[in-house]
């Protein structure tokens, strides 16, 4: 699955309101249906079907038990080989305005060990007939002596009259309903306007546990079989599966005609990535590759779907070369969907996609909505190999599956998109935002232990950056150390070997080895010895050199040095850690850190560690080094790397928040930047700078920042506007794209009048002529925020009336995203309100929009009374499962830094124990921590913050 908190990797979607920090990352949201209709989550049928609904067994009332269906995992007893789905999705609602989906389906499993149970997952569906048994060899099957669904654990539960013999298989035939609900998981539907009439498609998102709300199944990662897949749909509508569709004929079922489309057999894969999709869109094709791209008719029309058919046949290409393996599937059919919760979804050979991570429209799409499409598809054409082809046993080993695409994405884009130079932004977009979270006492390891990921929420609560961001910054770590030759060798007898199979993350090592061991590769000990240091226990190391004595030393790295880490490790927070370093003089070989050791250096040299940010760590250096960067980067910034002129602001920065150097220390490495033109170090600062701004924009600090920020970024606004010949041409660089955008973003912020004239003209031309809009595409997301925020109720209903009326979801997407912009809390209140009614914003956007509003300083408390207030029917109506709801507590509350909002935070926490947070609980912890933290830097670093803003160049504060 994509990372769901895809905007851009390089730019925010709207822009910093005045007094606020960045806007969040935009959130995945998945959405489960909020009531279930009877105690069996059943659904009666809809009057005058042929269907009718089995008594079931109640299952026991009594406490959990030692029973096997009390176990969230499935026993070793049985294999499943072969279903047979069939699926009828109705498209309009029943005379009580419900949407249902029928089926039946067959699962052929063989018995590995004797038992007299059958434990199938099975989840919000309705038996409308008894099961049924059959035995395929010579020896008749038992007789069912009882069923019943088991809700808590997802279970339809069968047990028999006598046991299943070992080495025989067995056939079950289930026929049930369900409700085609708008939750977004499971078999769902979705809903577009097009032409003004409202079409309805079904489709699908079965990752992590929601297979079983389509179909009994066997609903875990390891339990690969083949899929024949039928489904029965409207005659205007087109049917999709993983496999081809072999025959399409027209039936009819109870007096409806129907066209019944028949899909070839799946290869052997796992229940989380099928998918089936109903629906009346078009395709755009390459036909010597058999790749297709399906999206709403009039998108296809417009060629929204153009960009992504270019781009998907040579990545498909470069990764049978990087992989040294075929595309193992016949075909690739990706579509954008209206309504969908995360970026994107690998459904082997049918990829699902929210429509502004594949729909690309030069008119209104940005530079980096371009980037976006090309990550996110390399992303999830990376897991057709790595997760889909090879899959982890279990959910605890996510990270080898996320994190590898996570890395390899940019290899892919780099592959479509050469002149991007697209691999250097893996360090703002993965690692130093991983950072972030892996400080915290409270962040967890990547592997964890199988036993510790079992319920639904659990495994959603893994889907986090840890396993996205922090695997993908360990694997190019390793890749590095290993060399890219001898990672890709190991890497290719490891799919080779385990093709159709499931894995631990050690097979991949034991493969990687292999390779090492038949080059001459060196490496102070086996990979396994190393990397598990950094798969198996929490957090990251802070590298320290000192170039007086000459020596190094390493220490857990947590950004509150107080915290108390309660979670053990059996390395004692030391890792074995690959240093490349330089000096002025030049690069230097490759060093090994595994304790205390000497470091030869020369007194008079500057250095820099972790060249091209390549290791997983951060770095300090004793003063007089700090001073010798200082001064470098004032009088020949270029001549130390560029990602490490992202480094030491991002180190400085986060050393300073940990006490271990002087704040006054990180603020002195923005000092150069009214000189630097590159977009990475600029990123990089103000990603850190969005901290001061949480910390400040409530207090008397705020002032001499904006005027500082003004200051550094006025030359790089003049820049821009030098270059663009007065903001009429667009900069040709990638980069240089990103950093007009953040020159006109903080410029405006920060106070600067030229800009925000500039901006608020632009606007006001498109409201007076609203079928034009003058705003470059680059430009329009924090057009929209400056002039939404400098502006009143006109601005906000201009711009809300624009957003009901986009066509293009990508254009819709900046619009709803600069609506959060107001400064107005009577606006921003209504704003919090529509995102409960799916009729205005949608259920996909709902948690973003509450986090972007809370991202506003005006709006933050009133997002977090909103969040308050309504916590039972969120978490109800949005899915305590869904991985959305850790960044929603995360988003609320980054803020806090008083004692008041810590009790608050507390109080909440206790109030809402018996609802629960499903994937957001460990994210309560992660807040409660994360608010400590901050009170006391506030209480240590407030008064020297204000007192070198105002001693810098005699800053006076704004306003």
């Amino acid at each position: 699955m994509a990372k769901g908190f895809y905007i851009s990797k390089t730019v925010g979607v709207v822009g910093i309101v005045v007094g606020a920090a960045a806007v969040a990352t935009i959130i995945a949201l998945s959405v489960v249906y909020s009531q279930e209709k009877a105690k069996n989550n059943e659904v009666k049928p809809t009057e005058g079907t042929t269907t009718t609904t089995t008594t079931t067994t109640a299952a026991p009332t009594t406490a959990p038990s030692n029973e096997p269906w009390d176990s969230y995992r499935l026993p070793d007893t049985l294999l499943p080989d072969t279903y047979d789905v069939t699926l009828w999705p109705r498209l309009k609602p029943d005379n009580r305005g419900i949407y249902i989906f029928t089926g039946n389906s067959s699962v052929v499993f063989r018995c590995v060990k004797e038992t007299d149970l059958i434990l199938i997952h099975s989840n919000k569906l309705n038996l409308t007939a008894a099961p049924t048994l059959t035995a395929l060899g010579s020896t008749p099957a038992p007789t069912i002596k009882t069923h019943w669904m088991q809700v808590t654990t997802q279970y339809l539960v069968i047990q028999l009259n006598d046991k299943l013999k070992v080495g025989e298989s067995y056939e079950l035939f289930t026929k049930f309903l369900g409700e085609l609900a708008d939750d977004l998981g499971g078999f769902y539907r979705s809903v577009y306007t097009e032409n003004g009439q409202e079409k309805m498609l079904a489709t699908t998102q079965m990752q992590p546990t929601d297979a079983r709300k389509a179909f009994p199944c066997f609903d875990e990662p390891a339990m690969k079989a083949y899929f024949n897949i039928t489904l029965l749909h409207d005659p205007e509508t087109t049917a999709l599966s993983n496999g081809r569709d072999i025959e399409t004929v027209d039936v009819t079922v109870d007096g409806t005609t129907l066209k019944k489309t028949t899909f070839e057999q799946t290869r052997k894969m796992s229940t989380y990535l099928l998918a089936f999709i109903v629906s009346e869109f078009e395709s755009i094709n390459a036909i010597a590759d058999d790749i297709r791209v399906f999206a709403r008719k009039d998108a296809i029309a417009a060629g929204q779907g153009e960009y992504a058919l270019n781009i998907t046949g040579p990545m498909l290409k470069f990764f049978e070369e990087y992989y040294n393996s075929s595309y193992p599937l016949p075909k690739s059919d990706q579509i954008a969907l209206p309504d969908f919760n995360a970026g994107a979804m690998e459904n082997w050979g049918l990829i699902t996609y929210r429509e502004t991570a594949l729909l690309y429209d030069p008119a209104v799409s940005s530079n980096g909505n371009k980037e976006r499409i090309a990550t996110i598809i390399s992303h999830e054409l990376a897991h057709m190999w790595f997760g889909n082809l090879v899959t982890i046993r279990w959910w605890n080993d996510l990270w080898l599956n996320e994190g590898f695409a996570s890395y390899v994405e940019y290899l892919g884009a780099d592959s479509a998109e050469p002149t991007w130079n697209i691999k250097d932004l893996i360090v703002l977009a993965d690692v130093h935002r991983v950072f972030a979270i892996d400080a915290l006492a409270s962040s967890h390891p990547l592997s964890s232990k199988e036993e510790d990921v079992v319920r639904p929420e659990q495994i959603s609560e893994v889907f986090d950056a840890i396993s996205y961001s922090k695997g993908a910054s360990v694997l190019r770590m390793l890749s590095d150390f290993l060399t890219e030759p001898v990672f890709v060798r190991g890497l290719s007898s490891y799919l080779n070997h385990f093709q159709f199979s499931n894995t631990v993350y050690t097979d991949l090592w034991d493969h990687l080895q292999i390779a090492v061991d038949q080059t001459s590769t060196d490496l102070p000990m086996s990979i396994s010895a190393i990397m598990d240091r950094w798969v198996l226990q929490m957090g990251f190391p802070v590298v320290t050199i000192n170039t007086a004595t000459g020596h190094l030393s390493q220490e857990h790295f947590l950004l509150d040095p107080e915290s108390n880490v309660t979670t053990p490790s059996q390395f004692n927070y030391e890792w074995i850690v690959p240093i490349r370093w330089m000096k002025n003089t030049g690069e230097q070989p490759l060093y090994w850190l595994q304790a205390k050791q000497a470091f030869r250096v020369t007194g008079n040299d500057w250095i820099v560690a972790n060249l091209n940010v390549l290791g997983y760590y951060r770095v300090n250096y004793d003063m007089d080094n700090w001073e010798r960067l200082l001064s470098t980067l004032q009088t020949s910034h270029e001549s130390i790397p560029l990602l490490n002129r992202v480094q030491l602001i991002d180190d400085a920065f986060n050393l300073a928040r940990a006490k271990i150097i002087p704040t006054t220390l990180a603020l002195r490495t923005t000092q150069y930047l009214s000189t630097e033109r590159e977009y990475m170090p600029w990123k990089s600062a103000l990603d850190n700078l969005d901290y001061y701004y949480l910390m400040f924009d409530r207090s008397e600090v705020y002032g001499y920042l904006q005027a500082y920020i003004r200051q550094q970024v006025e030359p790089l606004f003049d820049h821009f506007k030098k270059l663009t010949g007065n903001w009429t041409d667009v900069p040709e660089g990638h980069y240089d794209q990103y950093n007009q955008v953040n020159a006109i973003r903080m410029a405006c912020s920060s106070g600067l009048e030229e800009c925000t004239t500039l901006v608020s003209g632009w606007f006001q031309q498109w409201i007076d002529n609203p079928s034009v809009n003058p705003i470059q595409p680059n430009l329009r997301a924090t057009v929209y925020c400056t002039a939404i925020a400098a502006g009143g109720a006109k601005e906000w209903d201009f711009a809300w009336g624009m957003f009901q009326n986009a066509t293009i979801a990508i254009e819709a997407d900046k619009l709803r995203a600069a609506l959060t912009c107001t400064t107005i809390p009577w606006l921003l209140n209504r704003y919090l309100e529509f995102t409960l009614d799916p009729n205005l914003i949608r259920r996909q956007d709902a948690t973003n929009t509450i986090i972007s509003i809370a991202s506003n300083v005006v709006g933050q408390p009133l997002a977090w009374d909103f969040i308050r207030a309504n916590w039972a029917y969120i978490f109800t109506q949005y899915g305590g499962g869904s991985f959305s709801f850790s960044n929603l507590i995360n988003g609320i509350t980054k803020r806090f830094s008083t004692e008041f909002e810590l009790k608050q935070l507390e109080q909440f926490r206790d109030d809402n124990s018996e609802v629960g947070f499903g994937s957001g609980t460990l994210a309560i912890q992660q807040s409660i921590e994360r608010t400590n933290a901050n009170m006391k830097w506030l209480a240590q670093n407030k008064a020297a913050v204000m007192e070198w803003l105002i001693n810098t160049n005699q800053i006076k504060p704004l306003g």
